[in-house]
């Protein structure tokens, strides 16, 4: 099930990312949860990109998504140079505190999986104390093997919105296997978890006016400097992805 049309999606080395601005994307969320349409979303980086096409069987799982979101400064660059840009990057850290405020304001329910023990349980304390009418259907940390106890919370409470803060593949996964048990917007938010607790510290805004947010974390996070290597076999991908391109029309 996919409810990207083609005509409103930018290809990204044979991903679709749908091109709206965030706001209207909210919107669209908004009426699909009101509806308790069942959607998938994925939030996608050139590192999900770049594994996708190393990995034939998540490509193929992500692809089913209603939708896919440009998460990342490297995807709108990407379709730059494609000359076919996207209207704006949606994130997913973003997307996921507008739907905390939007579910508070019109008394939704959330179930929240992911993150260490120590996280989740914040996250709890701090959706309580500033999202009073959200319910919380329930949460979960992210380290468990078999998940039928977590698919039957998810089955018996029905929550509106259930978000999978497992990472990549894993989040996806854990969706595409599971979404049939509530009719309910599906979302992957990676980290978010630990953003929203503190625990990870998000750039400051002026660093995200600059699109430098990655860069902050490798500089509080020395060690996510490997993940970097993807970037450049992203952007070289994109390269001969464009000369592709224009040898067919030439």
């Amino acid at each position: 099930m996919n409810n990207q049309s083609s005509t409103h999606t930018v290809d990204i080395l044979g991903i679709p990312f749908l091109n709206t601005t965030e706001k209207d994307f909210q919107n669209i969320l908004h009426t699909k949860i009101d509806e308790h349409a069942n959607t998938f979303v994925v939030t996608a980086n050139p590192e999900i990109v770049m594994y996708a096409k190393a990995n034939p069987a998540y490509e193929k799982l992500i692809q089913t998504a209603d939708y896919i979101i440009p998460d990342g400064i490297g995807i709108v660059m990407g379709a730059k140079m494609l000359k076919t840009p996207l209207q704006e990057r949606v994130t997913g850290y973003d997307l996921f505190i507008h739907l905390l405020e939007w579910g508070n304001a019109h008394q939704k329910s959330a179930y929240f999986l992911g993150a260490q023990p120590g996280v989740i349980r914040k996250v709890r304390k701090i959706v309580e104390d500033n999202y009073p009418f959200l319910t919380i259907a329930g949460i979960h940390d992210g380290y468990f093997g078999d998940d039928r106890n977590i698919v039957h919370d998810i089955e018996r409470t029905n929550p509106d919105m259930v978000f999978v803060a497992t990472g990549y593949p894993k989040q996806e996964e854990f969706i595409d296997k599971n979404r049939s048990a509530a009719d309910a917007l599906w979302i992957g938010i990676g980290g978010s978890f630990d953003v929203l607790t503190g625990t990870v510290k998000r750039a400051p805004k002026s660093w995200q006016r600059m699109h430098l947010e990655w860069l902050y974390r490798v500089v509080k996070e020395p060690s996510r400097i490997s993940r970097l290597t993807v970037l450049p076999k992203y952007l070289w991908q994109i390269v001969k992805q464009r000369f592709s391109k224009k040898k067919q029309v030439d």
